[in-house]
């Protein structure tokens, strides 16, 4: 059967058996950042974004993804330009066998779309689908709170090259 997806930011139609899992489809596809783990939805490794929300890939069957927004660990450097969240993973020694990492670095992606600036529990809270065996988390912790400041400093700087100061696009009442 065929399934339309659309799969870091491109259309994509993918050939699936009956059954099959959303981690199996996109392996299949060529998106090997979605690791195997654990196959049972302990793990993250096999995390995606799907229409902007964390999924364990493992857990979902390939045809409940029809025209959904897939995100990958390979669409999150579009033109090889890092996102502030890998370059504050490397830059705090968060990657160390880096298996956990693509999901890692997805779940932060969208605790960070929707709170910009997370508390250290919020972002804990965020990580603890993902297991890590090498790291402790307190890095990828440090990572994430470090992403966010860059991200935020980005939106303050874009405001100000927009002409826009915090606070004054809201109407007047």
């Amino acid at each position: 059967m065929l399934v339309t997806v659309n799969i870091n930011g491109e259309a994509k139609r993918l050939n699936i058996a009956p059954g099959e899992l959303l981690l199996d489809a996109l392996r299949s596809a060529g998106y090997f950042g979605v690791k195997r783990g654990c196959e049972t939805g302990e793990c993250g490794a096999c995390t995606v974004l799907v229409n902007e929300k964390p999924v364990n890939s493992c857990l979902m069957f390939a045809a409940q993804a029809e025209d959904a927004d897939i995100l990958t660990i390979e669409g999150v450097a579009p033109d090889g330009k890092l996102d502030p969240i890998q370059t504050a993973f490397l830059d705090h020694g968060a990657v160390q066998c880096g298996y956990c990492t693509p999901g890692m670095i997805l779940s932060a992606k969208a605790l960070l779309a929707g709170r910009p600036d997370p508390t250290e529990g919020e972002v804990r809270e965020a990580l603890a689908g993902n297991f890590c065996r090498c790291t402790g988390y307190l890095k990828p912790v440090e990572a994430v709170l470090a992403a966010a400041q860059v991200y935020r400093q980005a939106g303050q700087s874009a405001r100000r090259k927009s002409g826009r100061s915090l606070g004054t696009s809201r109407k007047k009442r």
